[in-house]
Order: C-alpha cells, then sequence, then structure tokens
C-alpha cells in the first residue's frame, strides 16, 4: 500500500524502514530533515510539508502519524484536514489518552474523515522482530488499512481492540503492567545487589531466561544493560515517565480498581527526581518529637 508516514523518531523511523522492507510505498514527512533524507536513502519518497505529503497521496489516502501525544497531534490533525478527502485514513500510531482519541475521533468523523488509534509496542527491536499493535476505531477503515498492520506486526501481534479508543486504552494499560513489572524487577536485582553474598547479577539475570517463571523480554534487556555496564555505575538513579502510567492510575480510579503495583510503582518514579524529601524530613522529625527517635542532621 501507499501510505504518507508523519514523525520519523527512533521509533517512527524504524517502522517506515520496515514497511519499506514489506514493500510498501511511504512518503515521509518530519520537521526536521535530516531524518527524512535518511530514509529516502532506503527507498522512502520525501515531502516538505503535510501538504506536500498528502498531494503524493491517491486514492483513499491513509497519513500514519507518529508524534507525541498532546498538541502535536491536535495540530497535525488541523492541518490534515485541510488536505485531505472524505473517506480518507488518520492513523494514530503514538501513546494518545484514550478519550482525547475519542474526541479527535468526533471531529474528524464532521469531516467524514477516519481516525483510527494503533497503540505500538515494540521500542527500538521494533524494526527486527515487528510491533505488537493494539488498534481502535472504524472496523471497516480498520480492515481496509490492514495490510500496514500485517506488515509492521510479527504473526500474531496484530489485535483490533474495538471502537475508537479502544486501541489507545488497551496500549494505556499494557504500559501500566510494564510500569510494575519493572519495578519488581528493580526491587528484586537492588536486595540481591545489597546482599551479603558477592552475587554476579549479570550471570543470575542470564540464567533466568531459561525456564525460568520470570523470564521475559525485560529480562532480556536487563542483560544487554548488566552486561554494558554490570554495576550501572554510569547511570543516575532518575526515572522519568511519558504518561501512560498516570492514565493508568487515573483510569483505574475512575473504574474502582486496586491498582496498588502500578501506583506505587508509578510514584516510585516520583521519587526518584527528588534532590531531597520534605516528606522524610517531616517523618523523622514527628519520631523525634513523640518518641525522642535519633534524627540525623546536617
Amino acid at each position: 500500500m501507499k501510505l504518507g508516514f508523519v514523525g520519523l523518531g527512533k521509533m517512527g523511523a524504524n517502522m517506515v524502514e520496515r514497511l519499506l522492507n514489506f514493500g510498501h510505498e511511504v512518503v515521509v514527512y518530519n520537521r526536521s530533515r535530516g531524518a527524512v533524507d535518511k530514509l529516502v536513502e532506503k527507498g522512502a519518497l520525501p515531502s516538505d510539508s503535510l501538504k506536500d505529503l498528502t498531494s503524493q497521496l491517491s486514492g483513499r489516502k491513509i497519513v500514519w502519524l507518529m508524534v507525541p501525544s498532546g498538541a502535536p497531534v491536535d495540530d497535525a490533525i488541523e492541518k490534515l484536514l485541510g488536505f485531505l478527502n472524505p473517506g480518507d485514513i488518520i492513523i494514530d500510531g503514538g501513546n494518545s489518552n484514550y478519550k482525547q482519541t475519542q474526541e479527535r475521533s468526533k471531529l474528524t468523523a464532521g469531516h467524514q474523515i477516519n481516525y483510527l488509534d494503533c497503540g505500538t509496542s515494540g521500542g527500538v527491536w521494533g524494526l527486527q522482530n515487528g510491533y505488537s499493535l493494539m488498534s481502535g476505531g472504524d472496523k471497516e477503515a480498520s480492515e481496509f488499512v490492514y495490510p500496514i498492520y500485517k506488515s509492521l506486526a510479527p504473526e500474531s501481534g496484530y489485535t483490533y481492540c474495538g471502537e475508537s479508543g479502544a486501541g489507545h486504552f488497551v496500549k494505556m494499560i499494557h504500559n501500566g503492567i510494564e510500569y510494575g513489572m519493572m519495578q519488581a524487577f528493580a526491587e528484586g536485582f537492588e536486595i540481591m545487589e545489597k546482599s551479603p553474598f558477592n552475587l554476579d547479577l549479570t550471570a543470575i539475570a542470564t540464567g533466568w531466561q531459561y525456564s525460568s517463571v520470570v523470564r521475559s523480554w525485560l529480562l532480556e534487556l536487563m542483560v544487554l544493560a548488566l552486561n554494558e555496564d554490570p554495576k550501572l555505575e554510569k547511570l543516575k538513579d532518575y526515572v522519568e515517565d511519558s504518561g501512560e502510567g498516570r492514565w493508568t492510575v487515573q483510569a483505574a480510579i475512575d473504574l474502582n480498581v486496586p491498582a496498588h503495583v502500578i501506583t506505587a510503582s508509578l510514584f516510585t518514579r516520583f521519587q526518584s527526581r527528588q534532590d531531597e524529601s520534605f516528606a522524610m524530613k517531616v517523618l523523622a522529625a514527628l519520631r523525634n518529637q513523640f518518641g525522642g527517635h535519633a534524627v540525623v542532621t546536617k
């Protein structure tokens, strides 16, 4: 199929390359020209604006957005609506909030444009291994673009989740689960790192990959990280979040679901960003006041 692709970051560029490898024609656009030029060398067709990109598409036009959530998505949609025709399709493959996706779908429907959401997981390894795709939106439009989904995903890696927003909702929960899994590995490895034994964490992580019930792709990535830096001495203990964990916790609150692990893992990331904790100072002060417990002063 022929499609336009907007947003050529680490994920987007690899996705375009995988589509090219599977014989699709891809017109690419990115705010920085360098990313466009690199993909042109691999067979992509260049464009210097969204207008230029859509002008190179014919028939039922398909435009895949792989841009940061929020305003960049809204800005792209606003511009694309001026260049697309009734029946054309926009696919949002980024990590957009599912509620915003539902509103955007209503907006584009007013212009008779199909707006599909496709949660995409696979990271920088997706080019080689394929991407787990979780899609939502109009069923007919989803079936029309299925050849694209099929090329991006490995066998059985594509799931149609339902109406508009369902794909992004499922991807949000996927990422919330990921927070909890990562936190469990982090805590377990710290306990081993502080144990009275001289443990080889790299060897242990490697051994766990074979027949262990905790074997996983995350564990494979842990082995890679430890091989590069066995004590992780090159890293600062600061962890960001990109929003999906917060949205998952909010969804749990809205749906009255007790999500202890995911919530705790999110708050632990917040804690990692503090130079010092006023809350911990309050705890120390209170223990000193009611029980005369010792405190450590500066």
